[in-house]
């Protein structure tokens, strides 16, 4: 390490991740009810939008969601899919429940184990088209894994996000 580099700093955690929504109902609903997460206080921020918290041993991460304001771009309309975001990576627990959620939601999903390791992932799209992973350690999961069916197998560049088809949560 160089001289100039011994000062200490490090990244030491995730702070918040930024999604830019044109349906904020819908996108509130998939992060409450398909993810589970709760809102959390929100500053009076002069735009519509939520945070929501992720729990964690160390304190809260924190989704924040945009609906309307400068945050959106001079258009004022948030253009689909994750951008030069590829995905947003969860840390989670409840493999299987989350397979019927999705299911239950008739959300489409995709799933993959990490060769060599216990880690297993679920990909789903929220209804802006941010791409979620969900990464589970087999060994902490209160289920075994099931089989992965064909249709929901993970392939590296695949965007299985539909606009149209995508479901309303109720």
């Amino acid at each position: 390490m160089s001289e100039a580099d011994s000062d200490l700093c490090a990244v030491t955690g995730l702070f918040h991740v930024l999604v830019k929504t044109n349906d904020f109902e819908k996108t509130i609903r998939f992060y409450r009810k398909v993810l589970g997460l709760r809102e959390a206080p929100r500053p009076a921020m002069g735009n519509k939008g939520a945070w929501l918290a992720v729990s964690t041993p160390i304190g809260e991460q924190i989704i924040h969601v945009w609906a309307e304001g400068a945050g959106m771009g001079p258009t004022g309309v948030s253009p689909y899919g994750t951008g030069t975001i590829d995905h947003v990576s969860l840390v989670a627990v409840g493999h299987e429940a989350f397979r019927r959620r999705f299911k239950r939601h008739g959300l489409p999903w995709r799933e993959f184990m990490i060769p060599g390791t216990t880690l297993w992932q679920l990909f789903v799209y929220d209804p802006s088209g941010v791409q979620i992973e969900l990464t589970f350690d087999a060994d902490g999961e209160p289920e075994p894994h099931g089989p992965i069916a064909p249709e929901n197998a993970y392939k590296v560049g695949e965007d299985f996000f539909n606009l149209e088809t995508y479901p309303s949560l109720d």
